[in-house]
């Protein structure tokens, strides 16, 4: 990093989070937030990161998160874990199958996919893992409760779908401000780990919705729907019953359904979303 970069990210840390969250807002959005009486999905989202229920944390948690969902909807939908050290060392590489994912449990982004280990190295994985625990998610857009998380390297079973791909992301926006009233949104996105990944949105009865987010483009045709898609739907609503919104993740290669993050500021209230009428929808659902 250059002398120039590591001076703005000095600066920018010396910002109070109020000030370094309305300058990014701006930045990403194209206004100013309205902090102090939120309007739109992002504008809640964006105080959310700022006031945070003490849940959030233990929850965003990707290892200390298992244990919730174990209790909520059983130990058949969790990734299989295949070691959580407390020092990655080269003798926990050699006892790795030669296929595994390598996650960090703080933040997002922290993945490596190692579809063939004599592919890689300890040394090349040992120098990811240092990286990514040298970081302090916080900072990134000041979605106070990462801070509380304890920075730890885990490994996980890598999932493949019947074709041998990796498998769609399901992120499910879950909305149950009126209780016993529930909305789904579910963002699709194929392709993810790849230079073109699609992201697509559709609502609880696979309709393909004119919605969008962030960098993902809208694929032209829709997606097949899945045929587990109520059981994918009905484990979400599980996971987010306590909750007036969160975002569930899950996977669902094979005919199978595993969970894969909850995520209560997605996008740190800084994604756009088109066309802009959906953050105000939304907004009044949060």
């Amino acid at each position: 990093m250059s002398v120039s970069a590591k001076s703005k990210n000095a600066f920018k840390r010396l910002l109070p989070d109020v000030l370094f969250l309305r300058l990014l807002y701006r930045m990403k959005i194209g206004r100013f937030p309205r902090l102090r009486h939120p309007v739109t999905f992002n504008e809640k989202i964006l105080r959310r990161s700022l006031y945070p229920d003490p849940r959030f944390a233990d929850l965003a948690d990707k290892l200390l998160v298992r244990e919730y969902v174990r209790n909520a909807i059983g130990e058949e939908h969790l990734i299989p874990l295949l070691t959580r050290p407390g020092v990655f060392t080269a003798e926990v590489f050699n006892a790795l199958p030669s296929s595994f994912v390598m996650k960090a449990n703080h933040g997002s982004g922290f993945v490596k996919i190692v579809r063939d280990k004599a592919r890689t190295s300890f040394e090349e994985l040992h120098a990811l893992a240092e990286r990514w625990l040298a970081i302090n998610f916080y900072h990134i857009a000041r979605e106070r409760h990462y801070r509380e998380i304890k920075r730890q390297v885990f490994f996980e079973a890598l999932l493949l779908d019947c074709d041998g791909n990796l498998p769609a992301d399901f992120k499910i926006h879950c909305f149950n401000r009126i209780p016993g009233k529930h909305r789904a949104f579910i963002l699709h996105i194929s392709d993810r780990f790849t230079p073109n990944p699609k992201g697509d949105f559709y609502d609880d009865d696979w309709n393909h919705l004119d919605i969008g987010i962030g960098h993902y483009p809208r694929s032209t045709l829709a997606s097949p729907r899945p045929d587990n898609l109520e059981a994918i739907l009905a484990k979400a609503r599980v996971l987010s019953s306590g909750f007036d919104y969160v975002r569930v993740d899950m996977y669902a290669p094979a005919g199978r359904i595993y969970f894969g993050e909850l995520t209560f500021t997605p996008g740190a209230g800084v994604y756009p979303l088109y066309p802009e009428s959906v953050d105000y929808e939304w907004g009044r659902m949060l």
